[in-house]
């Protein structure tokens, strides 16, 4: 099965600043399902593996330049990356 890149973006909601349903899945599966296996020096890069079928995972933040380093994305790798 192919997974899916989720990308989260920052919504603006009764004035304030949150992030929308992708960030919130992401949220939800590095909570339940995935396990934190490293990171990079500078805390970008986050590896993590699903605990219910070892499908390797990366979270970064494409669009660092936005305070707190913006909206979170977590992608499938391989095992050869």
């Amino acid at each position: 099965m192919e997974r899916a890149i989720l990308t989260g973006a920052w919504i603006v909601r009764d004035r304030a600043v949150v992030g929308d349903d992708v960030c919130a899945e992401i949220k939800r599966l590095l909570a339940e399902d995935l396990v934190e296996l490293g990171r990079d020096e500078s805390g970008w890069y986050t590896l993590f593996r699903d605990r219910r079928d070892g499908q390797f995972w990366e979270r970064s933040y494409p669009q660092s330049e936005l305070h707190g380093g913006g909206p979170p994305q977590l992608a499938p790798i391989s095992t050869s990356d």
